[in-house]
């Protein structure tokens, strides 16, 4: 099958690397140098939507996988939907449940899935009442949250009430977030561990991949700002029961797609959940997320053996094949390396030494090793940085401490100046003490 994937970076990659593996013709853009290894790239800019359709139509595409968030909430899907394009990747309309998070948040209150208490605002007084309601209701702390898309960093969980304050003021008063951040929510936050769920829908059915534990902080320990993600565990580093995951699908996912469909929604993509699981074992929800989640799907397709074309194609179709989805029973670890500087003012354009080998192919760091790039580019004779999430290291291994053991041992060969990496990913319940560099 043609597939062209829409994208340039670390799931992007995750994306053709798994749809290569089964045979699938590859078509990206405009991809990266990590995947022009492995795709044919179409230099062709995500927000340039009407050249994508265009390249949708010429390349005979049989399906379109879209990658980022920003070209479905300013509706794409919907524009390849009708030039008689197959596309997995929601409408405008489904988008919505990442495009807003004031929708998210009213959504789940529309159809019972719990989350926690929250107030929509749009002013700073609006915002510190939130903040002042919540706290005397009996909150353990707040969280601030851009409404549009910030990605992956227009969320602050906040330490005090005058941290929270602050980060609604540099919100709706100094436009940190531009547009994104004209409207905000302030919730409650939620306490336990924090789990990510993805799942493929059609419309009416929806089957879940492989669970995953993301590492949101910039620092070791969890600490510091939060990032789009530097580095997965796949499966979780801590035991999900079958009962959990019952829970999951019946009070989180089965009312979603119900009440898509009952609001006159036809998704047809992936519906990515973030949750809190408590003490006591019960799932909150903390967001959607209406695409594949980045660094989530490079150690999550590291892990599946299926045709992802194949359940990929049936979703954007509306028939999800019948059966089950096939797994790797191995622990996937990913380590996201990050250049100085990110998630706020990145500096880009250092050299990468180590990730090619000396005929400027990809390096091969054994069998169970995948590095997945996420912004890196060519010039005339180097690889160099071009973004904050740089590179992901994906190893696999018989349990989390072989994993970990193997990615780290593999990012002690990549250098580039100023090159950051958590040296914990895994740790939360694991007992190596690797001396990691940083």
């Amino acid at each position: 099958m043609k597939i062209l994937v829409i994208g340039s970076g670390g799931r992007e990659h995750a994306l053709c690397w798994r749809l290569a593996q089964s045979d699938h013709d590859v078509v990206c853009a405009p991809g990266n140098p990590g995947i022009a290894a492995i795709a044919r790239c179409l230099d062709i800019a995500i927000g340039d939507l009407d050249r994508l359709v265009q390249a949708a139509v010429d390349e005979a595409a049989e399906l379109v996988v879209v990658g980022p968030e920003a070209p479905l909430v300013a509706g794409l899907a919907d524009r390849l939907r009708g030039a008689g394009v197959a596309v997995f990747g929601p409408g405008a309309d489904g988008a919505q449940l990442e495009g807003s998070k004031i929708f998210c948040k009213q959504f789940f209150e529309r159809h019972g899935i719990p989350t926690a208490r929250f107030r929509a605002c749009t002013t700073v007084a609006e915002a510190d009442g939130a903040i002042d309601a919540l706290l005397a209701g009996g909150a353990r702390g707040v969280v601030v949250k851009a409404d549009g898309l910030a990605g992956g960093k227009g969320v602050v969980v906040a330490a005090t009430a005058d941290e929270a304050r602050t980060a609604a003021r540099a919100m709706l008063e100094d436009g940190r977030f531009g547009a994104a951040g004209a409207q905000l929510i302030v919730e409650e936050r939620l306490h336990g561990r924090e789990l990510s769920v993805m799942a493929l829908c059609d419309g009416s059915r929806f089957v879940l991949l492989a669970q995953a534990e993301d590492h949101k902080a910039l620092h070791d320990g969890d600490v510091g700002p939060n990032t789009g993600g530097m580095g997965t565990v796949s499966p979780p580093g801590f035991a999900l029961t079958p009962a959990l995951i019952e829970q999951i699908e019946a009070r989180v996912f089965t009312p979603t797609v119900r009440g898509l469909k009952a609001e006159g929604i036809n998704y047809r993509g992936l519906l990515y959940a973030g949750l809190m699981i408590d003490d006591a074992g019960q799932a909150w929800m903390l967001e959607y997320n209406c695409r594949f989640g980045d660094p989530e799907t490079q150690p999550v397709l590291a892990r599946l053996e299926s045709d992802l074309g194949l359940w990929l194609a049936g979703a954007a179709r509306g028939a999800l094949p019948s059966g089950a989805l096939s797994w790797d029973p191995r622990t996937a670890v990913c380590v996201v390396l990050c250049a100085p500087g990110y998630p706020r003012q990145t500096v880009t354009g250092a050299t990468i030494t180590g990730a090619l080998d000396d005929d400027g192919q990809p390096r091969d760091f054994g069998p169970d090793v995948i590095l997945f790039h996420a912004s890196t580019a060519r010039t005339s004779d180097a690889l160099v940085t071009s973004g904050g999430r740089v590179l992901g290291v994906t190893a696999l291994a018989n349990d989390i401490h072989a994993a970990r053991q193997h990615a780290y041992q593999s990012i002690a060969q990549i250098h580039f100046e100023g090159l950051h990496y958590r040296r914990d990913i895994g740790v939360r319940t694991s007992s190596a003490t690797d001396g990691e560099r940083t």
